[in-house]
């Protein structure tokens, strides 16, 4: 009744993600998002572009944007490139 379970290769790299939110986000908050891999200011909104693991992974970069309290205008998974 032993049984082995090949994880190597069952896992997804990071998705990309860029969020978008209204506003100018201070250039110290990109600390807090530990996932943020890019950000910048355009016009009157602010373009994180996040490395996120799975969908919980996600939802904590969301709710990070809720508590900031944040108008969040989209998020959109992108390509690496």
């Amino acid at each position: 009744m032993n049984e082995t379970h090949e994880f190597a290769g069952d896992f997804d790299p990071p998705e990309r993600y860029e969020i978008r939110l209204k506003g100018h986000v201070s250039e110290h908050w990109k600390i807090w998002f530990e996932d943020v891999i890019d950000m910048h200011i355009e016009g009157s909104e602010t373009r994180l572009i996040c490395r996120v693991v799975d969908q919980a992974a996600l939802h904590g970069l969301l709710r990070k944007v809720r508590d900031l309290g944040l108008d969040l205008i989209s998020v959109n998974r992108v390509n690496p490139d």
